[in-house]
């Protein structure tokens, strides 16, 4: 019997049969089964943010918030009925990964650790773009505490929001300096709860985001030292990621996206829409305005949020998967060249 169905199916792969038969055998390999059925539209996107805000309305920051308030997605996509999804998260990079490996996100606007280590882990991301180069951090510690470097930290109690792009720049600028994680006594916090628990002296610093200069404004706490003062050390890369299942799919829509966002970056590279996005971004964060003002008052938005992922870019990326390795942050390095989606973003590096 064996023998009959080898025979038989070596007949029906000899080409002069298939061409005898074919009537018989062309309307077999035409006919779509369920399986290569035609997928479903796409009807909307699911984009996965860090939520910065300190209030009901929801922030980003950096081009998220003048993507979604001039809602140049939407924009690009309303001929097609294509709905955007912003979905924002307390939980910051760590909880994004999850929703990625729970198939609950398509795309996600995240700082470098937090990418590189859901990559790391094997979640099938795509690099997209840049959405903020060199961003800088602060040292915070308590007033009078005498604290000017971070080789003065050592031993004492330092609030990290651990799995955030925070950790990799802390431990960036540690390295600068000569030293790690083990110098210091370091507690596991988000970024709200470290700078309670430094206005409440339970910690003695905390390295953080511009959110710092208003304590600091009310005394509550001092800043020694930022990046700029470590040569850009420990600064921070974020990035716009996708699934790859998405952008296999849909790698029209994502180059169509990837042209509104840039959108984006041109209006906020204008000099006279500094103020304009100084305000935005406080209101949907509800933060004063004088803490972005401080912090951007010196910047070229231009550069900061410049989005091509250009050789300088990627160079740096790649340093901070090699100190994530190091760090054993990650447990498996890998290089930017196997991460950037080629085909989607070759036009940004002619």
């Amino acid at each position: 019997m064996k023998a009959l169905i080898h025979s038989a199916l070596g007949l029906f792969a000899s080409p002069l049969l298939a061409g005898l038969l074919g009537v018989l055998v062309v309307p077999v390999l035409v006919v779509p089964t369920a399986a290569q059925a035609a997928p479903e539209p796409l009807t909307e996107i699911r984009i996965a943010v860090p939520d910065l805000s300190a209030v009901a309305t929801h922030s980003g920051g950096g081009l998220v918030d003048v993507v979604r308030d001039q809602q140049l997605f939407e924009k690009a996509l309303a001929a097609e009925g294509i709905k955007i999804q912003w979905n924002f998260f307390k939980g910051a990079g760590p909880a994004i990964n999850e929703a990625f490996a729970n198939d609950q996100v398509d795309l996600a606007y995240l700082g470098d650790l937090a990418a590189i280590v859901g990559k790391s882990n094997g979640l099938d991301t795509r690099l997209l773009s840049a959405t903020a180069r060199d961003v800088k951090l602060y040292l915070g510690v308590l007033p009078g505490s005498g604290i000017k470097t971070l080789a003065d930290l050592k031993g004492k109690r330092v609030g990290i929001f651990r799995g955030t792009a925070v950790q990799l720049s802390f431990d960036a600028a540690l390295v600068s300096q000569g030293l790690s994680e083990k110098d210091f006594k370091v507690i596991n916090l988000d970024f709200t709860a470290s700078t309670s628990a430094l206005v409440a002296k339970q910690i003695d610093a905390t390295w953080g985001a511009s959110n710092l200069t208003a304590l600091r404004a009310r005394g509550l706490v001092e800043i020694p030292l930022t990046t700029k003062d470590l040569d850009g050390a420990g600064s921070i890369q974020s990035v716009l990621v996708g699934s790859g299942a998405f952008v296999d799919a849909h790698p029209d829509i994502v180059k169509r996206l990837l042209k509104a966002q840039e959108t984006a970056e041109q209006w906020v590279a204008q000099e006279a829409n500094k103020d304009a996005y100084i305000n935005l971004v406080s209101t949907l964060a509800g933060y004063p305005p004088v803490i972005l003002q401080s912090d951007l008052g010196d910047e070229n938005l231009g550069q900061l949020f410049q989005t091509r992922l250009d050789p300088a870019f990627l160079a740096k990326l790649d340093s901070s998967i090699k100190l994530a390795s190091q760090q054993r942050l990650i447990r498996k390095p890998f290089s930017t060249a196997e991460w950037v989606q080629k085909d989607v973003v070759l036009s940004q590096n002619p």
